[in-house]
């Protein structure tokens, strides 16, 4: 095989991976079947290429066999959302939020599947205090994140779980709201034994205050810059 012929062949390889890639993440989850009919490829095919992207952590396969956006990728795909417009706006915020309360502070959007991933943070001032998980998915079911990308709130206008994802953990959240939805969510993750009630009263109403702000916020960089509405990254559909 000649040099021009081995490089072509390495192309085309690149190609369908990412191809295969791209029919994952824009379906949420699909089995191989599903895959291999998507992309035109035969199964075996199909199935060696999402070995390789499966063995780098780009793709995931559940228990029943399908395929789903691997934890690489989503870290990827979380840092380069970090430098875009959401996080530049709701980076102050976070700020004011984490000095006022000593602790960590996330935003975070739906993810890939059932989840909600965080895309930016300010740390707590605390010595023990909630580390980064900026990249990482957290499921949609029993988080605080979660329930307010659902839209299941409270009178309060925050969800607040205690040791939902991590034991002796508590996190407390609010809606970025835009028109028809939610853009993201903010969210105070602290240590539970330092987040008794009168903490946990004073944190909700400081996150529901600013999330209010930045609703407002959001709804006016919509108005100023159209392609932040249209931004399937960014903006979570309610």
């Amino acid at each position: 095989m000649t040099t021009d012929s081995v490089a072509k062949s390495s192309t085309r390889a690149v190609e369908r991976a990412l191809g295969l890639l791209a029919e994952v993440c824009d379906q949420g989850a699909l089995t191989l079947a599903e895959c291999a009919r998507r992309s035109g490829l035969p199964s075996s095919t199909a199935l060696r290429l999402l070995r390789t992207l499966e063995s780098s952590d780009f793709v995931s396969r559940d228990h029943d066999g399908t395929f789903r956006a691997g934890t690489r990728l989503i870290q990827i795909g979380a840092s380069a959302l970090g430098r875009q417009s959401l996080v530049r706006l709701c980076q102050p915020a976070l700020g004011r939020i984490a000095e006022a309360s000593g602790e960590s502070t996330y935003l975070s959007i739906l993810g890939p599947g059932e989840t909600a991933v965080y895309i930016g943070m300010v740390e707590g001032t605390h010595a023990v205090r909630h580390t980064s998980w900026v990249g990482r998915t957290i499921p949609l079911d029993a988080t605080a994140a979660g329930q307010v990308l659902r839209g299941e709130l409270p009178p309060s206008g925050y969800v607040a779980y205690r040791s939902s994802v991590e034991p002796d953990v508590t996190a407390l959240a609010a809606p970025i709201r835009r028109s028809g939805g939610i853009a993201g969510v903010i969210s105070v993750v602290g240590p539970t034994y330092r987040l008794d009630e009168p903490q946990v009263e004073f944190i909700g109403r400081l996150v529901n205050r600013e999330a209010a702000s930045l609703s407002r916020q959001f709804a006016a960089a919509q108005l100023a810059t159209p392609e932040l509405s249209d931004s399937r990254s960014e903006v979570v559909a309610g």
